[in-house]
């Protein structure tokens, strides 16, 4: 397995699945005094995404947030227990918000992996939202398409950085709209 590495200044990615299993996205860290997670990977690797932090010198008691991409296994499997031994707050659009707090529709089923329901904490609406983490302003963008709920984050320091969680697709899925997708993009 990789080590976790250092992207751009205070972003990470902590987990993946090269990082911390084979069913996991891209899970990345941003150092805003507060932690800030941009997904939470299938839920198999918790304990690979802590270590992982911890390995790069970060107190995963201070994880503050989770920000949820989109409402698939593979960036939620893991939030029940971030939210459970850190009390890290789960925001998510809430288009999405009813696959992560009932787990229909989440696709853990293609995985073979369980899928523990974990509440959403901040619901987002609309097309566009600002969250501010210490010096830190992460702009909030929704790109309907993959699940009705996607969104796109961007922060801005020095340069920007985009977490465009499954911009690629897929477009097969049930809930997936390739149409809006498109606008989206």
């Amino acid at each position: 397995m990789k080590k976790p590495f250092c992207v751009w200044k205070d972003v990470y990615l902590v987990g993946s699945a090269e990082l911390t299993h084979p069913s996991d996205c891209s899970v990345y860290l941003v150092n805003c005094e507060d932690l800030v997670l941009i997904d939470a990977g299938a839920g198999l690797s918790f304990e690979g995404l802590v270590t992982n932090m911890e390995s790069l010198g970060f107190d995963s008691n201070k994880l503050t947030t989770v920000i949820v991409t989109h409402a698939h296994i593979d960036h939620i499997g893991s939030l029940w227990q971030l939210r459970e031994k850190f009390g890290a707050k789960i925001i998510a659009h809430e288009l999405d918000a009813e696959a992560i707090e009932s787990g229909v529709g989440t696709g853990a089923e293609f995985y073979g992996v369980p899928y523990h329901p974990c509440p959403v904490d901040i619901k987002l609406k609309g097309s566009e939202d600002s969250l501010r983490y210490g010096p830190r302003e992460l702009k909030v963008l929704h790109i309907p398409g993959h699940t009705p709920g996607s969104i796109a984050v961007y922060v801005d320091m020095g340069r920007r950085v985009l977490f465009g969680q499954d911009v690629h697709g897929p477009y097969f899925l049930p809930s997936a709209n390739p149409a809006q997708a498109k606008a989206s993009l």
